[in-house]
């Protein structure tokens, strides 16, 4: 061990670093990132005096005691000419690439208007059905609309926005609607059968029948169950509504189906027809000012190259279809423009602009001028955007699934494995919205107190939080904008009628208060803005679990009562963390410390080592009494099997 004292100099500050070389590059980091905000990811390290780089496998017990620290993202250096010359050489090969390709397309490409005609046209009238008010309002009925409106706005809230725009509202409701959709619909590898719920195999298939063909099914699969022998007709059908009804297929009804969703909800959205076989949505999004990418199958948004470069896919064709036209929109799904342009042998890409085009007119019959005119300012925009993203630097830190949906072997035989990760990404710094993590902990010190000065036992304890959980969960079942529930039966207990004021800090917490009505019932109901309580909820929720657990554990009830783990007092919160990774979008760092079981932080490359960096609110100090790591609602093979600390 050599302990080592740097100074260090950022921007026009200057740190003292005491270093124990033991502890490795990696902690090195962690500790200037404490003092001077840079993540470890953004650091650049040089020795002050020979401008030497500092990095992972430079001897650290040898460098110099001054050190001077660049933050990539606000002083990135300018390109060297070298550099310069090499992204000047990539983009002349990738353009002659382009061109070759081009070339080529002359006298490989079929030729045939028709086919493509043939694949594009029966989506044309299809997405027609998805202004029909009829199917629009069974798609609505269907959707517990004021459950995704309060998990959007909780959402918001948990990146401290309390009061969101109409449009920032709106794209939230979109992706909880896209995650609804993905636990609510069914996909089927093969039918269950029909009779006794057996597994069932293919036997081929089967014309349809009136009652099928009413809702668009041109072709039935038929399987024979395995146990009972009985057949069991599997229609693919195409019309939404009925889709709303049967929730289930494979890409084809989910997209279908989530696209009338979406225009059930008012979004402009496209259907997209990928050539090699998949279909999604897109949606413009007025908070993003761009189309979003939407695969319902996979719950996954905005992640355009989750098929190029997550997948695997060798992508030719991609097609958006709307009521207002068909568009290409292969250039917002690659990176390999110039691979792509080589399997497209359909048509030339004139040939393909124009056919694109005549159908896009025949759509647009009718319209009013100046519709017309506000959409084809749309369309300029979009082409722009697409030839943009062509040469757009991809981001290396962003890792992308394989295919998910659809049973191992079929995902195999199609080539659609990709990697066996989740979706990641680096980890920016983000606030952690836990304040009222805090409070609803400390409201538990009264409570308890008040169970000693009434000589309670401890099952009479137990029994007490046990009626407040019960409360609590009636709470959290009633709707979120008028939460109520009534407690004058609980109130019949003597017991519990004299310990209830001291509940009135945790009612606090969670902005309920007390009414007594004029007919002399008492509720709890809501006090302030609903979004903290729908927040809060599940952490008293979890809160409560945590203490009955440990009350009934608990041997020297009445001594041990106020202390950890049973109270929790002053947890340090709204801090800020960052992680060496996280999956998105739900296993972001700032779960780890919402103080819920049923959010957790994931690191997909945790198995390998992985890290969090905490800093307290405006850098002040604590003496840290304790810390607590909190299981996640799954998978505890994959709770952490050791760890260490640095405190700083």
């Amino acid at each position: 061990m050599v302990a080592r004292r740097f100074q260090v100099i950022h921007d026009d500050s200057d740190f003292d670093l005491h270093y124990d070389t033991d502890d490795g590059f990696e902690v090195f980091q962690f500790q200037l990132y404490s003092l001077s905000s840079v993540p470890p990811h953004q650091q650049k390290i040089f020795g002050a005096e020979q401008d030497t780089p500092v990095v992972n496998d430079s001897d650290l017990v040898a460098i110099s005691d001054k050190l001077r620290l660049v933050s990539v993202n606000d002083s990135e250096p300018e390109p060297s000419a070298a550099d310069l010359l090499k992204s000047d050489e990539e983009l002349a090969r990738l353009l002659q690439a382009e061109e070759e390709a081009l070339m080529l397309q002359q006298y490989v490409a079929s030729q045939n208007p028709q086919e493509f005609d043939s694949r594009v046209r029966p989506y044309v009238s299809q997405v027609l059905m998805y202004e029909d008010a009829t199917r629009q309002e069974a798609a609505r009925k269907s959707v517990p609309v004021e459950e995704l409106e309060e998990k959007a706005l909780v959402s918001l809230a948990k990146e401290g926005n309390f009061k969101p725009s109409k449009i920032e509202q709106d794209h939230a409701f979109l992706l909880q609607l896209l995650f609804w959709f993905k636990r609510s619909f069914r996909w089927v590898n093969s039918p269950s059968c029909h009779d006794c719920g057996n597994d069932t195999v293919g036997q081929g298939m089967a014309p349809p029948l009136p009652s099928e063909t009413l809702y668009g099914a041109s072709r039935v699969e038929l399987y024979r169950c395995t146990v009972c022998s009985q057949l069991t007709r599997f229609p693919r059908y195409n019309d939404p509504m009925k889709l709303v009804e049967t929730r289930e297929g494979r890409c084809g009804e989910w997209a279908n189906c989530f696209t009338l969703y979406c225009r059930a909800f008012g979004y402009e959205s496209r259907l997209i027809l990928d050539f090699t076989d998949h279909v999604w949505t897109e949606c413009f999004s007025q908070y993003l000012g761009r189309w979003m990418h939407l695969d319902p199958c996979e719950g996954i948004y905005d992640k355009p190259l989750l098929y190029e470069k997550g997948w695997g896919k060798k992508l030719n064709y991609v097609i958006a279809i709307a009521k207002d036209g068909v568009y290409d929109v292969t250039k917002r799904y690659t990176r390999k423009w110039h691979e792509v342009l080589s399997r497209r042998t359909i048509l030339t890409e004139p040939s393909l602009s124009t056919l694109l085009s005549n159908i896009t007119k025949e759509s647009r019959r009718g319209f009013a001028s100046q519709l017309l005119s506000i959409i084809e300012s749309h369309d300029m925009e979009e082409n722009k955007e697409l030839e943009r993203s062509l040469h757009a630097e991809d981001d290396k830190s962003l890792s992308l699934p394989g295919r998910r949906s659809g049973n191992e072997e079929w995902r195999k035989s199609r080539l659609e494995m990709g990697s066996d990760k989740l979706s990641s990404s680096a980890c920016p710094v983000r606030l952690c919205v836990d304040e009222h993590v805090t409070r609803i902990y400390n409201a538990f010190q009264p409570i308890l107190y008040q169970f000693v000065g009434e000589e309670l036992t401890k099952s009479e304890a137990v029994e007490v939080l046990r009626t407040t959980k019960g409360i609590l969960l009636d709470l959290s079942k009633s709707p979120y904008k008028t939460r109520r529930t009534s407690i004058d039966s609980v109130l019949e207990n003597p017991k519990f009628q004299k310990l209830f004021p001291s509940f009135d800090d945790l009612l606090c917490a969670l902005f309920l208060g007390k009414k007594l009505n004029t007919d002399g019932r008492v509720e709890i109901c809501l006090v302030g803005d609903p979004v903290v309580t729908s927040l809060a909820l599940p952490v008293a929720l979890d809160a409560l679990d945590d203490m009955i657990y440990n009350l009934n554990k608990c041997e020297n009830y009445g001594k041990d009562m106020f202390l950890l783990p049973l109270l929790k007092l002053n947890r340090i919160h709204s801090g800020s963390a960052i992680a060496s990774s996280e999956e998105l979008p739900f296993g972001i760092i700032t779960s780890a410390f919402d103080g819920t079981r049923m959010s957790k932080w994931e690191e997909p490359n945790g198995g390998r080592g992985c890290w969090v960096v905490y800093r307290t609110f405006d850098n002040k100090m604590f003496e840290l009494a304790a810390y607590e790591l909190m299981s996640a609602n799954d998978a505890p093979e994959r709770d952490p099997m050791d760890w260490y600390g640095l405190w700083n």
